[in-house]
């Protein structure tokens, strides 16, 4: 999740130079956000044939995503660049708002989609009825609607938000890392059966879907690296901050729109590797 805290009274040049540079980095990040994750919802709503579980996940990812660079960079660059002649304390406090909102659901969601992997392989006889479109719609909805509550505690309290955000983050990356070990260990569990030839006793259809869930992981394993890079430096800023009050305003500022990167990549990842959904972004694209 990413962090705004209140301004510090850095050397105007300075201020200047950093302001620029930040403004200048999201411009294209937002561009990308939009192109890509509007390409990646037009074509799962226009694919009914991609849209199993792990995809609804994908959309709504895709959204909250999208959204970041529709709604929020946009603030987050005016924001920054009002800064260069006065304060405006209603534009900050909602461009504070729906940045928080925005990358809580997107990295709440890719905890969701961490943990769904690990289900799909440790469970994947049971998976199809343990793992529902309605079950997968109604948690990314309580997704949605915890994030969005949380932020009536950053208008009664930024600091005690502050601390809520960053164990929040904590907590999604444990799982993300927790899902990912357990994974690498099934995988590897499953090569070793492999070469001691004892997929023998499986059947041919139970070996294929074991490869391509095999695949599904090691694929959203990259979009964990990914959410890892661009997420922990501002996971530790936001501990440190609710802890010990420090004006770090150049470590937020590129600290957050770090975060914005993400919304950036995830679709450009989506698309490399995911082969069902890079065909239909492919089919969108050329009409």
């Amino acid at each position: 999740m990413m962090n705004y805290t209140g301004k510090g009274n850095n050397d105007s040049a300075t201020h200047e130079t950093i302001v620029i540079i930040n403004c200048v980095l999201n411009a294209p990040l937002m561009l990308i956000s939009i192109i890509g994750n509007a390409l990646v919802l037009a074509a799962i709503l226009r694919t009914p044939s991609i849209r199993s579980t792990s995809m609804i996940m994908l959309c709504s990812l895709a959204v909250s995503d999208l959204l970041v660079g529709f709604v929020a960079q946009p603030l987050y660059i005016a924001d920054e660049l009002k800064t260069l002649i006065s304060q405006d304390v209603l534009l900050y406090r909602l461009s504070a708002m729906i940045g928080f909102f925005l990358c809580g659901v997107s990295l709440g969601t890719m905890a969701v989609i961490s943990l769904d992997r690990f289900m799909a392989l440790h469970y994947h006889m049971r998976y199809a009825t343990l793992v529902t479109k309605s079950r997968v719609r109604c948690t990314l909805g309580l997704i949605w609607l915890f994030v969005f509550l949380a932020l009536g505690f950053y208008l009664w309290n930024k600091f005690v938000y502050h601390l809520m955000a960053g164990i929040f983050s904590a907590i999604c990356l444990i799982i993300c890392t927790f899902s990912y070990v357990k994974i690498y260990r099934v995988v590897r569990q499953h090569q070793f059966q492999i070469c001691a030839q004892q997929q023998a006793v499986e059947s041919t259809t139970n070996i294929m879907k074991m490869t391509r869930l095999k695949k599904s992981a090691m694929n959203t394993f990259v979009f964990y690296i990914f959410l890892v890079i661009c997420y922990f430096p501002n996971a530790i800023l936001l501990a440190m901050f609710a802890t010990i009050y420090k004006d770090w305003k150049t470590e937020w500022t590129f600290a957050t729109t770090v975060v914005f990167m993400n919304s950036s990549i995830n679709p450009i990842l989506y698309c490399w590797r995911l082969r069902e959904l890079r065909a239909a972004v492919v089919k969108i694209g050329r009409h």
